[in-house]
């Protein structure tokens, strides 16, 4: 019963997240907003819904095994599922791609984050910090943007992410999936934290081994379709910096605004294991993302058997 109750969680999570970024998308460009901050901003935000709202139900619960195991998890298999199953697709050869800058801020926010939960609890002023970083993002992503449209870098009128088919939604559609949004991500966040705590209870295990597990790979669908596409049509510099953008934005963002809602103390796990796996799988990125090499086929295996040795080490009982 609460393995249903948290498929359905997640289920009507993932479809009201897609909702609201369509429903808020279509607004925005219906009201002249331009496409670029559409993208930078509601695309960003809207995709790493369901992350957001599982990490507050989580903090309102008292949840703070879930909340750390949703974003610690997250990273993890945004690296070695999201990235390891397309390179079985399409190499993914991101030598000429410029998210080298975004790498390495990325991996800058990951060892903050660890020395603030060795720190102590995380709650408002940490929470503040975070935030602080994330508006710095925003705002460097916005400048260098609109740098490159000034140099004719960028012709598109719409931006990357932004389905032109958007524009053209009817004012009641509109409505429908706004309200969906709105209604749905709430309600599927309460459910798939309820479902995901009945089952730590009932098979004995914690509830970071269910957020690090389940809820993780739960709430990485949506970057693993957009990784998978990319691969697909061999952009691997859109592949990769997917889910560097989206690692980033679940530290600063995700943390970020949960602290603000409940102090979180992460479990000794955390700082004993999970935090130092997030750590080297985003050092495990660096040669890729320098161009010293080339994702492929042996690295995917190498990265799906890592996963896997890694959701089989969380349900250990000796961790």
């Amino acid at each position: 019963m609460d393995l249903a109750v948290a498929a359905a969680g997640l289920a009507i999570l993932l479809g009201a997240g897609d909702a609201l970024v369509r429903g808020a998308v279509a607004l925005s460009l219906r009201l002249g907003v331009p496409a670029l901050i559409v993208s930078l901003t509601i695309v960003a935000f809207g995709t790493s819904a369901p992350e957001l709202l599982i990490a507050i139900e989580g903090a309102l619960a008292d949840a703070d095994g879930i909340v750390y195991g949703n974003v610690v998890g997250s990273n993890t298999a945004n690296i070695l599922l999201v990235l390891g199953a397309p390179a079985l697709i399409s190499r993914l050869d991101a030598r000429r791609s410029d998210c080298f800058d975004d790498y390495l801020l990325m991996l800058g926010v990951s060892v903050l984050f660890i020395a603030l939960c060795f720190w102590g609890p995380l709650s408002w002023p940490q929470g503040l910090l975070l935030l602080a970083i994330l508006g710095y993002v925003l705002w460097d992503a916005w400048r260098s943007a609109q740098a490159h449209r000034r140099a004719g870098a960028a012709e598109a009128e719409l931006a990357e992410g932004v389905d032109p088919a958007d524009a053209g939604i009817p004012a009641w559609r509109i409505a429908l999936f706004l309200v969906a949004g709105l209604i749905g991500l709430p309600v599927g966040a309460s459910m798939l934290i309820d479902g995901a705590r009945g089952m730590a209870e009932a098979f004995g295990v914690s509830e970071a081994a269910i957020g690090l597990t389940l809820v993780a790979v739960g709430t990485s669908l949506p970057e693993l379709a957009t990784t998978v596409a990319a691969a697909m049509r061999r952009h691997a510099d859109v592949a990769i910096g997917n889910v560097i953008g989206s690692n980033l934005f679940n530290i600063v963002a995700v943390m970020g605004v949960a602290s603000l809602v409940s102090p979180l103390t992460a479990p000794e796990r955390f700082l004993t294991v999970d935090l130092w796996v997030m750590l080297a799988c985003s050092v495990l990125l660096f040669p890729f993302v320098r161009g010293m090499a080339v994702m492929g086929r042996w690295v995917g295996v190498a990265f799906l058997a890592l996963y896997l040795a890694y959701v089989a080490a969380a349900f250990a009982p000796s961790l």
